[in-house]
């Protein structure tokens, strides 16, 4: 049986970045993201729907996620879901979907022009940030972020 699980999202970050360390070392970043979808009814009334996502990032991608997002901030997230299921403490079976980021872009912000930017592809997971065509400015959306800064 053949199967594909892949998920693309844009968002906006809904609280500061959770980044944690395992035992063995490992960076683990948690982050929730708001997805907003605007539609009209048949009527012309415009609706706004809002839907929430937890997504969870490791190893380097994850301390670049910590370092450079924050509340508010846009991202680009790829990634996969994944059920995560455990019993709570009065013996209740629990489950969440979250998604597994397994990469991501810096999006341009809301003050900037047309959306959109990031890295993208190649050895680098994605998330280093892309050369604007308006100057010499690294990191799309990240005013005083230059290339030559990021860790990698």
């Amino acid at each position: 049986m053949a199967s594909y699980n892949k998920v693309l999202l844009m968002g906006n970050l809904t609280r500061d970045v959770q980044l944690k360390s395992t035992s063995g070392n490992q960076s683990v970043a948690d982050i929730a993201i708001a997805v907003n979808r605007k539609y009209k009814l048949k009527d012309g009334t415009e609706r706004e729907e809002v839907t929430y996502v937890d997504c969870e990032c490791w190893g380097p991608r994850a301390e670049v996620i910590a370092k450079y997002f924050s509340k508010g901030k846009p991202i680009f997230i790829e990634g996969r879901l994944k059920l995560d299921s455990w019993e709570d403490k009065d013996g209740q079976k629990r489950s969440k979907m979250r998604v597994m980021i397994e990469d991501f872009q810096f999006v341009e912000g809301r003050g900037g022009g047309g959306g959109g930017g990031g890295g993208g592809g190649g050895d680098e997971g994605g998330y280093a940030p892309s050369r604007s065509s308006g100057g010499s400015r690294g990191g799309a959306g990240h005013s005083g972020i230059q290339e030559d800064e990021i860790p990698f």
